[in-house]
């Protein structure tokens, strides 16, 4: 009598999975991995000590968007806490576990809880490059109209940051402050490079340098930034597609099938066993 009940759980459990699986793609936009990791920063504001960070940690913290004003310290606080906490959670797993994966979950715990900032920082770079990559296009667009106004690349780039929003406004803004403030263009264009490294903008940058250096048409180059950025965006997007088509037919052969066989199985087990009471009782 218990069959059914079991098979029907074991088959939600699955659903419920697959479905996970299938909507894993799409970007969250909740903090509560931010909120995390600021609470791990304090509770190891005192483990940092003189230890010394990674040389290209404060590479990927800029390429992230230095998310809650996050440095390399306390970073690397979060790290030392998580590692910490890690071992913490992996002794009494260790303990329980059968064999030889004790010994594997105790050097786990603390590996895996150390390199967990990590992880986080590259899912908000990748998050942060996708969205830039969306932005360029049409951003591009209004930085050419601005200049075609009469408007200095300084100012256009303040202007256009000034109206929209996202990472990729914000470091236009910030670009347009420094060049404000006596900062060469070219300077802070090589700033916004550090800050957005990827080969979109890294492009766009040297193609701004060129024309500025050359008297080259602005408003030319903005143009054809433009339509290379449109360009790379449909690849990507090709791209993407072309990887999800594999990812979506495991998680339905693995996950949604599965769940769907279990359904009729329980099904099965329920008629079967209610018909198996009712011969004996007429019997």
């Amino acid at each position: 009598m218990v069959i059914a009940p079991v098979l029907a759980f074991l088959a939600a459990a699955l659903a419920v999975a697959g479905l996970a699986g299938l909507s894993a793609a799409r970007p969250s936009r909740s903090s509560r991995d931010a909120r995390l990791l600021r609470a791990l920063t304090y509770a190891g504001g005192r483990l940092r000590g003189g230890r010394s960070a990674p040389r290209d940690l404060e590479a990927r913290i800029s390429g992230a968007g230095s998310p809650r004003g996050l440095g390399v310290r306390e970073l690397m606080a979060a790290k030392l806490t998580a590692a910490v906490a890690g071992a913490l959670l992996g002794a009494p797993l260790s303990a329980a576990a059968p064999g030889r994966l004790g010994y594997l979950l105790v050097a786990a715990g603390p590996v895996g809880g150390f390199l967990a900032p990590d992880l986080w920082l590259a899912r908000r770079a990748e998050a942060r490059a996708r969205r830039v990559r969306r932005e360029l296009p049409a951003m591009l667009d209004l930085l050419r109209v601005n200049v075609e106004a009469g408007g200095s690349l300084a100012a256009a780039l303040a202007a256009v940051g000034e109206r929209a929003r996202g990472p990729l406004a914000a470091e236009w803004r910030a670009v347009g402050g420094q060049v404000a403030l006596g900062v060469p263009l070219e300077s802070a264009l090589e700033r916004l490079v550090d800050r957005l490294p990827q080969p979109e903008v890294r492009a766009l940058a040297a193609a701004l340098a060129r024309a500025i250096r050359h008297g080259a048409p602005l408003a030319e180059t903005l143009a054809a930034q433009a339509r290379a950025a449109r360009s790379s965006l449909r690849r990507r997007v090709r791209e993407d597609a072309a990887r999800a088509g594999p990812k979506i037919q495991l998680v339905v052969a693995l996950l949604l099938v599965p769940s769907v066989l279990l359904l009729v199985a329980a099904a099965l087990a329920a008629a079967l066993l209610d018909g198996g009471d009712s011969g004996l009782a007429g019997a």
